[in-house]
Formats: C-alpha cells, sequence, structure tokens
C-alpha cells in the first residue's frame, strides 16, 4: 500500500535542513505553476523559463527565511513573480535603449563615417549606463534617455524629488568615471 504524498509543509521543514530530495520535490509539484506564473508576467516563454529557474534558486537558498509552518506554495511565487519582474523590466528597458540607440537625430543625413562614430558613441553610453546599478540606472533613463520630468521620474521611480536629483548627480559621476575609463583604453 503507497504512503499519502509529504505535505509541502513537511517537504519545506526538510528542504529547510538541507534535505535536497525534499525540495527537489517541491520544484516537481510546482515548476508548473511557477513557469505559468512567470509567463504571466513576462509573456515571453525563454523569459518564464529562466524567471521559474531563478526563482527556485533563490527560494532554496532563502529555506531559512520562510516562517514555520507558513504556506510554501504562496512564499515560492512571490520569489519566481518577482523573479519575472524584473526579467520584464531588464527586456522592457534593453529594448528601449536599442530603440534609442537606433533612432537618429533629426536633421541632415550624416555621412558613413559620421554615423558610425554616432553609432559607437551611442553604444558606449548606453553601455556605460548599464553599468549603473539599476536605481541609478532608471533614474537616468527616464531623465535623458525617456526625457521625462524630475516629477515624473520621481513617480516612476517611488521616489522623492530630491531623491532623483541625488541618484543623478551620483549617477553622472560614475557615468563621467566609466566613460573617462573607457577612454583611456
Amino acid at each position: 500500500m503507497d504512503r499519502p504524498p509529504e505535505t509541502d509543509r513537511k517537504l519545506a521543514a526538510r528542504a529547510r535542513l538541507g534535505d535536497l530530495a525534499a525540495y527537489a520535490e517541491l520544484v516537481r509539484r510546482y515548476e508548473q505553476l511557477a513557469y505559468r506564473v512567470a509567463w504571466l508576467v513576462c509573456r515571453s516563454a525563454a523569459e518564464a523559463e529562466d524567471a521559474a529557474q531563478e526563482g527556485f534558486i533563490k527560494a532554496y537558498r532563502a529555506m531559512g527565511r520562510l516562517r514555520e509552518g507558513a504556506e510554501f506554495r504562496p512564499w515560492l511565487l512571490q520569489i519566481v513573480a518577482n523573479q519575472a519582474r524584473n526579467r520584464a523590466r531588464s527586456a522592457i528597458r534593453r529594448a528601449r535603449y536599442e530603440t534609442l540607440a537606433a533612432v537618429d537625430s533629426v536633421g541632415a543625413v550624416p555621412s558613413p563615417e559620421a554615423a558610425a562614430v554616432e553609432h559607437e558613441l551611442q553604444q558606449s553610453l548606453l553601455a556605460a549606463v548599464d553599468r549603473l546599478p539599476e536605481r541609478e540606472r532608471l533614474i537616468v533613463a527616464c531623465r535623458y534617455l525617456l526625457e521625462l520630468s524630475e516629477a515624473e521620474t520621481a513617480s516612476i521611480a517611488g521616489v522623492p524629488p530630491g531623491t532623483v536629483k541625488s541618484r543623478l548627480a551620483r549617477a553622472m559621476g560614475r557615468l563621467r568615471a566609466v566613460l573617462e575609463e573607457v577612454e583611456r583604453d
């Protein structure tokens, strides 16, 4: 006669103690659901698959923070959804940068040489912006790439306008340092 399957709580308790087989069972139980949750956020199969995998890895590393007696499933799905949101934001940011880099300045058509130099400068600038911490990158992108006002940037970032100013000042200093480093190389 077969034993009834272990509850998620029991498996989570075993996983918290380092039992990989218990965690593997939890992954097996929720891998499809985690993927579907991630897909609903990302709307991309590849991004959703990566987000679900990253979510399981983060959840495993954070098992010690799962409160005893707490439900594993909602806790896991929150982690997966956060990973999916992060991946979706990154994909949107990359697409915006690529779009901005592809847009030429208004005016006369530049020579092929000038266009090549302009493209190289844009790529260097975007690479430097990508090296900024996420919260500073968002501020720079909103203010300078999307040309949003300080108030709009503050609203999007969920910070006060003064924080936008201070993050922007820090980010610009870092950008200068990165670009100077690139020039020296």
